[in-house]
């Protein structure tokens, strides 16, 4: 089956999204499927305003309609609810072809946290969108239900995985441990993800932080003790967690986030918030520590037994998401 993947989220970001899809392409085509996206890069674009490392792209409904024709798939997916994502969604609804759309981040309280637009405006936009699909994919259960809660028709649960050859508790740590305790934060640097929860709390060790954004520049200036890796690599990434004695994660608006999932299967507990997202990657007490009082969090988490950790990394895989992405397709109808 050909599957296209229409995204406005893709290479060079770095983001759990963009891992999500290239994830999902290679186990589809391990089943044998082909799968070609449709992105920015296939457009002229300009950058996002406020996330200048996120491309928009400049297309019309023609030429989009014309691209999607000449590649003729079998299903479609819309991944996102961009500029592509749109002209795609009524592409597809004027030629009434079935489609499948992905929500994969609170984007109503990102907006909200950003410029305090309401959330409710923001979801009856989303409502919009994801009501003419026939599945909504969403990664977690308390998401599929928040959804359901708030009108959406068509929830249904897509997972995520880990890639076990590169997040593995085997391997090396990062060499710039001194034995202290430490915590470690890693992911997008911008406002909705929290980060300054985390670092204004008095912990004993240190505090480690790599990724990179918008906040990046006030959080150094404020924060003088931290160590800032920057942009790492998959494998630098891994070096990093099995060095951590704590992964640590204070959004409150994530609905998954893959790095908890990272960190968990190189054996590092989590301390989070007990939130959607958290509340059903980590086990509580196992595999890490969800708490209110995210500094109790960490100095829980921080006795927990890292083989157990990884243990229950590996009730999520790739292989078990790609099979629920493909049963949620409908084939479009050619005749």
């Amino acid at each position: 089956m050909k599957i296209l993947i229409v995204t406005d989220a893709w290479e060079p970001q770095v983001n759990g999204v963009v891992r999500t899809l290239k994830m999902t392409q290679r186990e589809l085509v391990k089943l044998g499927h082909e799968v070609v996206f449709l992105t920015p890069l296939d457009f002229k674009s300009f950058p996002c305003p406020t996330y200048p490392e996120i491309s928009l792209a400049l297309a019309s409904t023609s030429k989009v309609r014309s691209m999607i024709e000449d590649l003729s798939p079998d299903s479609l997916h819309i991944a996102t609810e961009g500029p592509l994502g749109w002209i795609a969604r009524r592409v597809a609804m004027q030629k009434k072809w079935p489609f499948t759309t992905a929500y994969h981040s609170r984007f109503p309280e990102y907006v909200n946290a950003r410029f305090k637009v309401p959330t409710s405006w923001t979801y009856s936009i989303l409502r919009k969108f994801h009501n003419a699909a026939v599945s909504n994919l969403t990664p977690t259960p308390a998401i599929v239900e928040d959804l359901r809660s708030k009108g959406f028709k068509s929830p249904k649960l897509w997972t995520r995985g880990v890639d076990k050859d590169i997040f593995t508790p085997n391997g090396a740590k990062h060499p710039s441990s001194t034995g202290a305790p430490i915590f470690l934060h890693i992911g997008r640097l911008a406002v909705e993800k929290n980060v300054d929860a985390f670092l204004k709390l008095d912990l004993p060790g240190e505090k480690w932080v790599a990724g990179d954004g918008p906040e990046r520049a006030r959080l150094e200036r404020t924060y003088k003790g931290v160590r800032w890796f920057g942009v790492l690599d998959g494998l630098s990434l891994a070096s990093l967690y099995r060095a951590a004695s704590v992964f640590v994660f204070p959004s409150l608006t994530d609905t998954f986030g893959l790095v908890m999932l990272e960190s968990m299967s190189c054996g590092t507990p989590v301390a989070a918030y007990p939130v959607p997202g958290p509340i059903d990657v980590v086990k509580d007490k196992v595999s890490g520590s969800l708490n209110q009082d995210l500094r109790q969090a960490c100095l829980e988490a921080m006795v927990m037994n890292r083989r157990d950790v990884y243990l229950h990394s590996t009730y999520f895989t790739w292989e078990i998401a790609s099979q629920q992405f493909l049963s949620s397709l409908q084939k479009i109808s050619k005749s």
